[in-house]
């Protein structure tokens, strides 16, 4: 099991974001990193790009959220944005819409959102 980091913070304004992007913010050496299959933790915290408001933050729960990374558990983008990084690692993701729940909305994620991760 794999404890990862994602910070959930707008990067790019809507009409940039392409596809998602990645800030690392805190790196870590590893013998191993994330590879599609393998079962991880992350904690995060959600914000729209829009406006920088958080819809969700696993920190709020105490508890991270665990899921297989590459099998469509998540999003896109994080099946994507989470790949190749080392226990301990922190990293900022901009997702856009394509990557994340595309033209529908989500409890407080509005469609066609970009969202920051």
């Amino acid at each position: 099991m794999r404890l990862l980091t994602l910070l959930l913070l707008p990067l790019l304004p809507l009409s940039l974001a392409a596809e998602v992007t990645t800030e690392y913010t805190h790196t870590n050496e590893c013998s191993r990193k994330t590879q599609r299959g393998d079962s991880i933790q992350v904690h995060y915290r959600g914000t729209l790009a829009s406006d920088g408001s958080e819809f969700d933050a696993s920190y709020k729960r105490g508890q991270p959220l665990e899921f297989t990374v590459g099998q469509g558990m998540v999003i896109k983008g994080w099946d994507e944005g989470l790949l190749d990084m080392c226990p301990g690692d922190k990293r900022k993701l901009t997702i856009p819409p394509e990557s994340g729940y595309g033209q529908r909305a989500m409890g407080a994620i509005p469609a066609g959102s970009t969202l920051g991760e």
